[in-house]
């Protein structure tokens, strides 16, 4: 498989999410299962902002809903604030859940086209408090206009009313109006245009200075993880392939796979050459037969035997940047450290 091993774990005391040996499958037709997280581990420390990334089809959205619970990981354990998420029944973590907030891919079909925005934002407090009506109403007007939305225009309307951009920002708002602890921002930015990208990113970092929020960041746009993460885990085909500081993955990139994600991104220059060099050599596996040993071979120019039997596990080839691969990008010198 793509790799795994927890090398890049850090102390649990030093965590407020920590995710062990992640496993969600999908039955589909004739016993045949869809392998969609295959035993991932990660963590993420108070007020950091974690970026996952990779191609579609990796296993991103399955981990950030896994995360809460939605649906419930087929083995492994969600540790939040030391609590097993995974081991407590419903109404515990329906508690719990208040911590945890979600804003999901679309943000116009996150929102109930039949209620007034208004009535959206409020329903977490209707169901959690405070009850009385006043103070839901000004902290409605609140949470609007942290992002940007005036209260006294946009209560009375409807989500079909306004924008992509601006139905994103509602969605923010109802996501911060119970207070948590973490935002999981699951492509958050990828059905709006680049100005409006632009705009929700600089918005979510606001809010995460003023709010001191933890945020999980999913993104198959490289360049917009870079500006909002500290650190980045990249995923293909339900594994963990590299995790970073992030100006240290994108300035020097250790696995493959990240090397095609980094060539990938196109270069605001039409006079700029093609870089051929990686060349994708095959389609992607399905997740339902993925292959043997790491499960990037297929597509890897580096690929030999050793990564046919033996699945690579996680290593750190320099300070704070792991990877699983046998052949990290490294240079000569590195790859000797490595290997003493």
């Amino acid at each position: 498989m793509a790799g795994s091993g927890k090398a890049h774990l850090r102390s649990p005391e030093s965590v407020l999410i920590r995710v062990d040996d992640l496993v969600v499958e999908f039955p589909v037709s004739r016993g045949r299962v869809v392998h969609a997280v295959s035993g991932i581990s990660f963590d993420v420390t108070k007020g950091e902002t974690l970026g996952l990334v990779g191609e579609s089809g990796c296993g991103k959205s399955t981990t950030a809903k896994s995360l809460i619970q939605l649906p419930a990981p087929t083995s492994g354990t969600v540790t939040y604030n030391g609590t097993d998420l995974t081991s407590l029944d419903d109404e515990a973590l329906r508690q719990v859940r208040t911590d945890l907030q979600m804003i999901f891919q679309d943000p116009i079909s996150s929102l109930n086209p039949r209620r007034k925005i208004g009535d959206v934002v409020a329903e977490p407090l209707r169901v959690w408090g405070p009850r009385d009506a006043t103070k839901q109403h000004d902290l409605v007007n609140k949470m609007l206009e942290a992002v940007g939305i005036d209260p006294d225009i946009a209560r009375d309307k409807r989500p079909h009313e306004f924008s992509g951009g601006q139905c994103q920002r509602i969605s923010i708002a109802r996501a911060l109006v119970l207070n948590p602890q973490v935002i999981i921002c699951d492509e958050p930015v990828s059905a709006l245009d680049v100005s409006v990208q632009a705009q929700i990113l600089n918005m979510l970092e606001d809010l995460k200075a003023d709010y001191g929020l933890t945020l999980v960041f999913i993104a198959h746009d490289l360049a917009v993880v870079k500006n909002i993460s500290d650190r980045v885990a990249v995923m293909y085909l339900g594994k963990l392939c590299e995790v970073s500081e992030a100006n240290a993955l994108y300035s020097a990139p250790a696995h493959p796979y990240t090397e095609l994600l980094l060539g990938s991104s196109p270069v605001p220059d039409p006079d700029a050459p093609l870089d051929v060099t990686m060349v994708e050599e095959s389609d992607v596996p399905s997740p339902i037969d993925p292959p043997s040993g790491c499960r990037f071979r297929t597509r890897c120019r580096y690929a030999t035997e050793r990564c046919a039997q033996e699945e690579p596990l996680m290593r750190e080839v320099a300070q704070d940047h792991y990877v699983a691969c046998h052949h990290p990008l490294v240079s000569v010198s590195e790859k000797a450290e490595v290997s003493a």
